[in-house]
């Protein structure tokens, strides 16, 4: 029986001599040619290669192939293909990346947290974003980007203070 994921809601085949061991990450990127999601520690602590499952955001470089099942890929590539969405349009308005390693997996996260929390806390973005790493040190706009896709969103009037 051939495995089909689901990635952005288009199902690829899962080739047969796959190893079921291997991190979804390197699946995506060399099989599925979904190169968005990052390599970057490979022990599932920098976030890079943050993707959600079933809308639930995971260190793909930590999910084996065989555990992915039926369950729902998303990608950055899946948010929108044209940039229209909300979180990508306040990345850029804020001008958040700079080498943009780390931001396929901080986007990821905040569109899972917009879900949850279409009003986030300041204090909610900063628990939700703080497994990510950001080597060039954006944090401040990483969290005022999570505002400002509320905003857009519709969810948010602009930043909030506490919890």
């Amino acid at each position: 029986m051939t495995l089909v994921v689901s990635v952005n809601g288009v199902p690829h085949a899962v080739s047969a001599d796959a190893d079921p061991a291997m991190p979804l990450l390197w699946w995506l990127r060399d099989h599925a040619g979904l190169t968005g999601t990052k390599f970057g520690c490979g022990m599932g602590v920098c976030g890079a290669c943050t993707v959600q499952l079933d809308g639930v955001p995971v260190r793909s470089c930590q999910v084996p192939l065989a555990e992915v099942g039926r369950r729902r890929v998303r990608t950055i590539e899946g948010l929108s293909a044209d940039g229209a969405h909300p979180v990508q349009r306040a990345w850029r308005e804020l001008r958040v990346p700079q080498c943009g390693w780390c931001q396929s997996g901080q986007m990821m996260t905040c569109e899972a947290l917009l879900r949850a929390h279409p009003h986030p806390t300041r204090a909610q973005a900063h628990a939700a974003l703080a497994g990510h790493v950001c080597r060039c040190g954006t944090y401040a706009r990483i969290e005022q980007a999570v505002q400002r896709a509320a905003e857009l969103a519709g969810g948010g009037a602009g930043p909030k203070e506490g919890a």
